[in-house]
């Protein structure tokens, strides 16, 4: 519903962003077959002029420090960092001194938009708990662009996220990845050509909520249930060598199956594979399962006892989307110690990530990094703000397939950038201004660009508690 308050936050904000079994892989189909879409992403970048930041102490997102650096956004794009860079005439000019600009952040576990704000039964959508095995659904069939949650990230510096089903199920079906702008649909802000990524859960989740069900009940079950699943995909993809056809669920009726569909663009590799998981021992049967069907973990999530298998993790090129110090809250949980981040990290290759997992964490990505900071600091380990800022940037956007896009400061990749007050990894810290796509979306000193979703247009919290 479009009223008069929408005027005031500018029509830069709202133009087109709401447009709307066998040890063996088996031979892939064509690439399009399991990974069409039907649904399609409309997302459009934002018009805007050319940017220049000047003077800043720059975080690249590949390793590098830069003092007193400019960054140039033009036509969406980074067009070029360094110092005393030209721009063109018609560029709005920020002054960045006593400033830092990082990439904009990523976060690789979210639920916004699936169990949105506020929160209530009407709102929950991340679960569909009708049975263990549902790869057939997909999250962004529940995203609700409304959910204010989306733009509260966006005054904590989050330009892009993967939204999760939950983890009530063995399989929970397909994620979708988002540019974080306002939009009327889902497909508004769908990351174009950021591949699905599949939602799998080990361990107590998945046979608390079935074991009064018919199973499964124990992790014995679990496992029996994810190969039953990948036997029929394997099956699957190998009745489909080629043909053009589609069998049904069972491999009996000659249809089309949305669930095979999506387990056999996880073994093809064009659907990354995203695991919950959090003991050390299932995260090595996990990483087991996938080398007898053929697939890839991409990241195991939550994984408390990942420094328990660090080197293990690193030499198979999987990612640990871990939190800070979040542990003890269920006995497969308890093992946790405060260095697991830096400790997954250290190998070479060691690829950790900061996540969230929460409609407020998200907001404060970057204290939770700071906090992973200071807990290896008190054992020893130094990490500098040039390394730490991969966790929040370049190794989500790795571990979600689209490194090549986002993730970085560098020429020619998406315009997402983040300009803070000070070091991001300070309590102090505040994203002063945020840009997706290279436009000012928004700025904690301007009241127009600081969007509020039609949801909370009206709201007496809106009208009342001014920014967001």
């Amino acid at each position: 519903m479009l009223k008069p308050l929408i005027a005031a936050l500018g029509a830069v904000l709202l133009v087109g962003c709401a447009h709307t079994a066998s040890t063996q892989k088996p031979e892939s189909a064509a690439k399009p077959r399991f990974t069409d879409d039907p649904y399609a992403s409309t997302y459009r970048p934002i018009a805007s002029p050319p940017v220049l930041i000047s003077g800043a102490t720059v975080l690249t997102g590949t390793g590098q420090r830069l003092e007193g650096a400019d960054v140039l956004l033009r036509d969406g794009k980074i067009e070029a960092i360094g110092a005393g860079l030209a721009a063109p005439a018609d560029a709005t000019r920020v002054d960045g001194r006593g400033k830092w600009i990082t990439p904009g952040l990523i976060d690789i576990h979210s639920h916004l938009g699936v169990y949105p704000s506020p929160g209530m039964s009407a709102h929950s959508d991340g679960n569909e708990m009708t049975g263990p095995v549902t790869p057939n659904v997909w999250a962004e069939h529940s995203v609700w662009p409304q959910d204010p949650g989306f733009l509260t990230a966006m005054a904590g510096g989050i330009t892009s996220l993967q939204v999760l089903p939950g983890s009530a199920n063995l399989i929970g079906g397909r994620g979708v990845t988002l540019k974080n702008v306002p939009s009327t649909t889902y497909q508004g802000m769908k990351f174009p050509g950021a591949p699905w990524g599949l939602k799998m859960a080990c361990g107590e989740n998945p046979k608390r909520v079935y074991g009064q069900k018919g199973g499964p009940g124990t992790r014995m079950a679990n496992v029996a249930g994810y190969r039953a699943a990948f036997i029929d995909a394997a099956e699957y993809l190998k009745k489909n060598k080629g043909s053009g056809k589609s069998d049904s669920d069972k491999d009996s009726g000659g249809k089309r199956d949305l669930k095979m569909d999506t387990l056999a663009g996880a073994i093809n590799g064009d659907i990354k594979v995203h695991i919950h998981c959090y003991r050390a021992d299932e995260m090595a049967t996990m990483i087991d399962l996938a080398k007898e069907f053929g697939f890839k973990i991409s990241a195991f999530h939550h994984g408390v006892e990942a420094y328990k298998i660090a080197d293990k993790l690193a030499a198979e090129n999987i990612c640990g989307a871990l939190w800070a110090d979040w542990w003890g809250f269920k006995m497969e949980a308890f093992d946790g110690i405060q260095e697991n981040l830096a400790l997954v990290d250290r190998p070479k290759n060691g690829c950790a990530i900061v996540h969230s997992d929460s409609s407020e964490g998200i907001q404060r990505l970057n204290q939770e990094a700071a906090k992973a900071i200071a807990h290896a600091r008190q054992a020893g380990i130094e990490i500098s703000p040039e390394h730490a800022i991969l966790w929040i940037t370049a190794n989500p956007a790795r571990a979600m397939g689209i490194l090549d896009k986002t993730g970085t400061l560098e020429p020619g990749k998406m315009g997402d950038v983040v300009l803070w007050n000070g070091n991001p990894f300070s309590v102090y810290a505040h994203a002063e201004q945020v840009y997706v796509d290279g436009a000012r979306v928004y700025d904690r000193a301007d009241p127009a660009r600081q969007p509020k979703s039609d949801f909370m247009l009206g709201q007496d919290a809106a009208m009342t508690g001014g920014a967001l």
